[in-house]
């Protein structure tokens, strides 16, 4: 590709420049009849190449495509991709769906098979027009059946964030934008918090007419999904946002958001237990998948705060009972042990809750005389499992009814049980309040949507001997170190989950400080305190 070239469209009229020498279009008609797409180089039927792609068929392949492309030709251009098929519409919505009048394409020098790009466009539409650049790139390959050089099709070639089923398109808006804030009225934007692009991408779709806005002139990628958040690239014509309150916290969120991007895969969520209010949320990376909301996990022994009601409410032991908590434990065939084989001989259940020991759990499951006890406990009175109805999707945690040692397994957090950080908040708030409030980042008010209610709650009793537990672990147990700064009445559970074919555990932890709870895991974090639970820690320090 010769440095400094670039194709453009001029209200439809096509040229090509490069260092002020015009140069003429390329007769690539006599390319269109390949099997794997169509190549542009001119080679016959009988020439069939084999081995990695020339420089000079990634410079001559490139070019004829991004030549068609920017002259408007989705036939041409499609045939000079390995998947004709796929590539045409996408191309031909450029012009016709995203409505580019005008748009400078300018490659850069290839690097491998890859060649960078950047496009300069204007975008009109409804008699607006707004410039819209962006960067992307293709990949030359040879194709299987001919042996052409092709353009590897995927949607990113034509903007980097499309991706399959999703479309560019410039309209009028599906919704009115929304001018979130949060409970104090401060502003919430996706640039200021970052991990808030996706969530409030949905409380647009969801609430923007009800919010009392006006739709606007966007150019977007639309969702696959139906009735699924658009992403705005451009807007034309702003129209006019509505004003959306949401539960979050300004200050819960900010530290949130700096606090999981010390580490490369984190999520964390901060709930108001009296009533349920998410006040902050947060991933890194922060510009994809809401895995705060939407992972699924296995929590470790940030699940043995269910276990310890389960047992408690059961009558099998007390908080201050004294307990066996020996280095290894066997339950229908399966040995269950400590890190590091460690054993407390004279503890009570404060103490193997607060040291995160395993086997003084899985030594009383044979008691419950039941083994799917931990199932319904779960969703009797944490709620897990039932359909809550937050604002925006979320997964509600899953505790599937095991038997044996699969159900050993689940007493301690691990095995077939699902969480996420906004399941684990969850727990941690009806154990410091006593009641499950289903979280809710908008008020249910606003839609009339229903809210999960748990079958019954705890007692004071038990509620209180499990936040008992839970201070006892902040202030000398694993939680110790992790909690040291934060203030109140405060309490934590730390755990481990691990994972197969994962050299390092997944990090838990989860927290209170009075009206507030928190839980965060850190992918690969090791031990709970260590790396989930600063992030917890600096969540409860910030927020209210």
């Amino acid at each position: 590709m010769r440095s400094g070239a670039k194709v453009a469209i001029v209200g439809g009229v096509f040229a090509v420049v490069a260092g002020g020498v015009g140069y003429g279009a390329y007769n690539v008609l006599n390319t269109l009849n390949d099997a794997d797409g169509g190549s542009g180089t001119g080679t016959t039927s009988a020439e069939v190449r084999t081995g990695p792609v020339t420089k000079a068929e990634i410079d001559d392949v490139s070019k004829r495509f991004l030549d068609a492309w920017a002259s408007g030709d989705s036939a041409i251009a499609s045939q000079l991709t390995n998947n004709a098929t796929e590539a045409e519409p996408v191309l031909a919505g450029y012009r016709d769906e995203a409505h580019v009048s005008r748009a400078v394409i300018t490659p850069g020098a290839a690097v491998g098979t890859k060649v960078p790009y950047t496009v300069k466009a204007t975008v009109s539409f409804g008699g607006k027009s707004k410039p819209w650049s962006y960067a992307s790139e293709l990949t030359v390959v040879r194709g299987r059946t001919t042996g052409r050089p092709l353009v590897d099709w995927k949607p990113a070639v034509i903007h980097p964030e499309l991706t399959a089923g999703t479309s560019l398109k410039t309209k009028e808006a599906s919704s009115p934008s929304i001018e979130a804030v949060d409970h104090n009225g401060k502003v919430l934007t996706r640039e200021k918090y970052p991990s808030l692009g996706p969530i409030l991408d949905t409380l647009r779709e969801k609430y923007g007419e009800k919010a009392g806005g006006t739709a606007g002139i966007e150019t977007v990628i639309e969702s696959a999904e139906a009735g699924g958040p658009d992403k705005t690239l451009v807007t034309l014509g702003k129209g006019r946002p509505g004003r959306l309150r949401t539960t979050l916290d300004a200050n819960a969120q900010a530290a949130a958001e700096t606090a999981v991007k010390k580490y490369k895969q984190a999520s964390v969520v901060a709930i108001r237990p009296s009533t349920g209010a998410i006040r902050a949320v947060a991933n890194n990376p922060a510009d994809g998948f809401n895995a705060a909301f939407l992972g699924k996990q296995a929590p470790g022994s940030t699940m043995k705060i269910v276990t310890a009601a389960t047992l408690i409410e059961k009558g099998l032991t007390s908080a201050n009972q004294k307990i066996e908590c020996p280095p290894t434990a066997m339950y229908m065939g399966r040995t269950f042990k400590n890190l590091d084989d460690f054993s407390i001989p004279d503890g009570t259940l404060t103490t193997s809750f607060a040291r995160s020991c395993n086997t003084a759990f899985i030594k009383l499951i044979d008691d419950t005389k039941d083994d799917a006890a931990l199932a319904k406990e779960a969703r009797d009175v944490f709620g897990i499992g039932l359909d809550w109805q937050t604002g925006v999707a979320t997964f509600d945690g899953s505790v599937p009814e095991a038997t044996g040692g699969e159900a050993a397994a689940q007493y301690i957090g691990q095995g077939t049980i699902q969480m996420n950080a906004l399941n684990v908040a969850s727990i941690t708030a009806t154990a410091k309040n006593g009641t499950f409030h289903q979280p809710i980042i908008v008020d249910p008010d606003l839609d009339g949507r229903p809210i999960a209610r748990a079958a019954r709650s705890l007692s004071p009793s038990v509620s209180q001997q499990l936040t008992n537990m839970m201070r006892q672990t902040a202030s000398w147990g694993t939680g110790k170190a992790a909690m040291a700064t934060v203030g109140g009445d405060k309490g934590a559970k730390t755990g481990s989950a691990e994972v197969d074919g994962q050299a390092t555990s997944n990090s838990w932890f989860t927290g209170f400080s009075n009206d507030l709870a928190a839980a965060a895991v850190v992918q690969s974090g090791g031990h709970g305190g260590d790396a989930a639970g600063p992030v917890v820690a600096a969540v409860l320090r910030a927020g209210s």
